[in-house]
């Protein structure tokens, strides 16, 4: 680790929403800040004023802040160091590092297409290099247009990555590259190189989708006089089919998924097992074990895959250790837009919201499941799933039997309670001969009450049920049993 506290910085463009692999880069650097008592910065990168909006920069804050990840000192917006940008540009200008290039683009269109034509790669001759010095000065005072290019050196560039290891690119393969407009605009390279030095960045955490960028950023670090940050590629993500990730996978924007029912601790600990191995086949972690596990010894080289099923399990368990006092400030918004109910009533029964929550988070994957599944313990009638009935009610004459029993024998229990139920409902079983069977009473009662075959415990649900919502609900599957169209 350096002397100083790391710096690090997550950069997105405001082009669209804060998607996945953004959030993901954006995740470990926070991770790695927060672990080595460092900073992370947040920078908008927002020199493309075609395409960024403000509605996609209030993505990226609305999609960092669901999930969590605070970053420190003020946002920089990279639009408003322009005046640096050029002051950059210009100093390599004068450093002799960069020269002025007078071709249009109409006249390098024109050397590309012949480049092509005889199966050639086309490079920039460095023609505007040789011009002599009164000639740049009359074009100049003529008002000819130009960029200004960076003269790359002979030799190569490479670096230690922290995830590649050595990467070394020959120089003879860079041909001179822009780094500033004929409008006075820079070029993402010099843009970001000028804000990491002035934001004192040492560790540049970004996809490997960058690692072509590196070696110009790295020649402009050191002809800019300022020293080299570490650089650590992270692997791409690709979808179950091993293409890269994109809308056609599914959802890929964070704010989705915050949608579809899925806990911001989930998705960090998905996320972060992205191109990340904490080691000992550890899956589930809390933000703070994440942060306690996490350095760059378990980056992976290879693309990581997007499992959508894997991110729901992956809730499922996060679900069950989120205290039920949390899960309530979740779910009752989503209890209420489901029409169940409303937040004043729900505040009024906490108690019994809560040991329903303790109930259902248990089979749930995400929110929206917890919503499903307490449908029967809100509504005043519910329908009955035609698997369930076919399975639980198939013999009509004895189910009516059965029902009817559990009916009459729970309207005489004095006070219902769990284990009073119990008792009632068991020694209804032995006067029918069931014996150790009363399984066979329990299906059909679970289908009546709830209309699913699977549901936590029979004596639990009528519990949260209450006494009058249980005999009511078997009054109603009787009569459903009994009329003729199920005859």
């Amino acid at each position: 680790m350096a002397a100083s506290a790391p710096r690090l910085r997550f950069a997105p463009s405001p082009t669209g929403y804060l998607h996945v692999g953004g959030a993901r880069t954006a995740l470990f650097n926070w991770l790695y800040a927060r672990k080595f008592g460092g900073k992370m910065l947040l920078r908008i990168e927002d020199t493309d004023k075609a395409r960024s909006t403000d509605e996609s920069t209030r993505a990226i804050f609305e999609g960092l802040a669901w999930l969590g990840l605070a970053w420190d000192e003020d946002v920089v917006h990279q639009g408003a160091n322009l005046d640096r940008h050029r002051t950059d540009a210009y100093r390599l200008l004068q450093d002799d590092s960069a020269y002025r290039c007078f071709c249009t683009q109409a006249e390098l269109a024109e050397r590309r297409a012949a480049a092509e034509a005889h199966k050639e790669a086309f490079t920039y001759d460095r023609r505007c290099d040789r011009l002599g010095a009164e000639e740049i000065a009359r074009r100049v005072a003529d008002g000819l247009p130009f960029t200004i290019r960076f003269r790359v050196p002979e030799g190569t560039t490479g670096w230690s990555d922290l995830v590649h290891d050595t990467i070394t690119f020959p120089n003879k393969d860079i041909e001179d590259f822009i780094i500033l407009r004929t409008d006075g605009t820079p070029i993402y390279n010099l843009a970001v190189v000028s804000d990491d030095i002035a934001a004192a960045i040492t560790l540049v955490m970004r996809g490997d989708d960058h690692i072509s960028n590196t070696p110009k950023q790295i020649m402009l670090y050191t002809a800019l006089g300022a020293a080299l940050p570490e650089f650590a590629h992270l692997p791409m993500i690709h979808g179950m089919d091993g293409k890269k990730l994109s809308k056609r996978h599914g959802a890929t924007a964070v704010g989705d998924y915050q949608h579809l029912g899925i806990l911001p601790g989930a998705m960090l600990n998905f996320l972060a097992l992205l191109g990340w191995a904490p080691g000992n086949d550890i899956e589930v972690m809390t933000v703070a074990q994440m942060v306690e596990r996490f350095d760059t010894a378990g980056l992976q080289k290879k693309a990581a895959i997007f499992d959508a099923k894997k991110l729901e399990w992956m809730n499922g368990q996060h679900l069950q250790l989120l205290p039920t006092d949390e899960l309530v400030a979740r779910v009752t918004p989503a209890f209420v837009a489901a029409g169940y109910t409303t937040a004043m009533e729900l505040e009024g029964r906490r108690d019994w919201l809560l040991t329903l929550l303790d109930l259902l988070k248990v089979r749930a994957r995400t929110v929206d499941d917890i919503v499903a599944q307490a449908a029967p313990y809100f509504l005043d009638s519910i329908a009955y799933t035609p698997d369930a009935v076919a399975k639980q009610w198939k013999d009509r004459t004895s189910t009516i039997a059965s029902l009817q029993g559990i009916r009459d024998a729970l309207a005489e229990v004095p006070a219902w309670e769990a284990e009073a139920n119990e008792a009632a409902l068991r020694a209804l079983a032995e006067r029918m001969g069931l014996g150790d069977k009363a399984g066979k009473l329990f299906q059909p009662l679970r289908v009546a009450l709830t209309g699913e075959s699977a549901s936590p415990g029979i004596f639990d649900v009528l519990a949260i049920l209450g006494r009058e919502r249980s005999l009511s609900r078997l009054d109603a599957a009787l009569a459903f049993t009994r009329a003729p169209r199920n005859a």
